[in-house]
């Protein structure tokens, strides 16, 4: 969700961040925002709706929690899945060397529908940053402008339908307001589960054992995280790894969130999100070199140590911090390899 009181500005803690290979520098600025709606505190104005009807799932509304509250039992024909082994079983990293790397679809959200959203200023900074990055990955990237919700799910329907046999994985990446458990198209809110279930293995054979990745950077609530001032002080089988296997349908995906769960989100109005300058910052840097899980660490540590709110006009707002939460249902390790340097035929 996005605050719609206050804009609101960050405070670099480090005197040494220079700008960075995608030309993004932390300093301070007037102009963040949290990706959220509502008001905060004793804020005046509009505040977000009741959301009590919305959790009262039993597991919860994250991407766990929304995967057991919304698992269908199998039909008798479930265990007859079949696609094509990519991997070799007990291979250490995903395969990567296919002809291309895969689709990225980006859904970038400015203006809303909804009464009480405002405009995300900033997004658009975020979108060409994204862009860019993912295109020096070898990405396909096409980029979804205030989509509709029905407009996002013909979008991500016929994605999910296309043969992806020559690719090396699929990317999606939702820049919008969000409160817990929900992410808000032009029109109206809805949950991640609805666009990343296209892709589970059963729906999508030709990416089964292949990356399904997703970055979210949307509010997941309206709670502030102050922070803690850190001062210094004094079973298995036997068998041949070529052989057929079976993988959960589930498996595979990577879900990163901009913060944790019940926690706003942070965006510049001028230079973009924390979460999307971080993230485009170490995918610039390192992309091609670190595997994600190692790269997402560092876009935490970003993200969780040179970002500060300044907003001492508005003491409830002010000094806040964020960290972003990861998701993952990976079984190997990722790392964008430069697509040059992959020898012809080996795929």
């Amino acid at each position: 969700m996005e605050n719609t009181m206050a804009d609101t500005n960050t405070n670099n803690i480090s005197s040494n961040e220079s700008t960075d290979q995608v030309g993004i520098r932390v300093e301070n600025n007037p102009d963040d925002h949290t990706d959220a709606f509502g008001s905060v505190g004793g804020s005046s104005g509009p505040t977000a709706a009741s959301s009590s009807s919305h959790h009262n799932n039993a597991y919860g509304s994250g991407a766990i929690g929304q995967l057991a509250n919304g698992y269908k039992s199998p039909s008798a024909s479930y265990g007859k899945n079949v696609a094509k082994m990519v991997t070799d079983r007990h291979a250490a990293e995903y395969n990567m060397r296919h002809k291309n790397r895969g689709m990225a679809l980006i859904f970038n959200h400015e203006h809303f529908e909804v009464p009480t959203l405002k405009s995300r200023a900033g997004t658009n900074v975020d979108c060409e940053n994204l862009t860019r990055v993912l295109k020096q990955l070898d990405f396909e990237v096409t980029v979804y402008k205030d989509c509709r919700y029905k407009d996002i799910v013909r979008t991500i329907e016929v994605a999910a339908s296309q043969n992806h046999s020559d690719s090396d994985c699929i990317l999606v990446a939702i820049l919008s307001h969000g409160e817990m458990g929900y992410i808000y198209a032009k029109d109206t809110q809805y949950k991640l589960e609805n666009i990343w279930s296209f892709f589970t293995a059963n729906h999508c054979p030709s990416l089964a054992g292949k990356p399904k990745l997703f970055f979210i950077q949307a509010c997941q609530g309206d709670r502030l995280d102050t922070g803690v001032t850190m001062q210094r002080g004094h079973t298995e089988t036997d068998g041949d790894s070529s052989m057929s296997y079976k993988i959960p349908v589930h498996a595979d995906f990577l879900i990163a969130y901009s913060t944790v769960p019940g926690f706003y989100s942070w965006r510049n109005t001028t230079r973009g999100s924390w979460f999307m300058q971080s993230l485009c910052a170490e995918l610039a840097a390192n992309g091609k070199r670190l595997d994600i899980l190692t790269l997402l660490t560092f876009v935490s540590q970003r993200v969780a140590v040179d970002f500060e709110s300044c907003t001492p006009d508005t003491p409830e707002m002010h000094q806040q911090k964020q960290i972003p939460c990861v998701t993952t249902m990976l079984t190997r390790i990722l790392r964008f390899s430069d697509k040059q340097m992959v020898p012809a035929g080996r795929v």
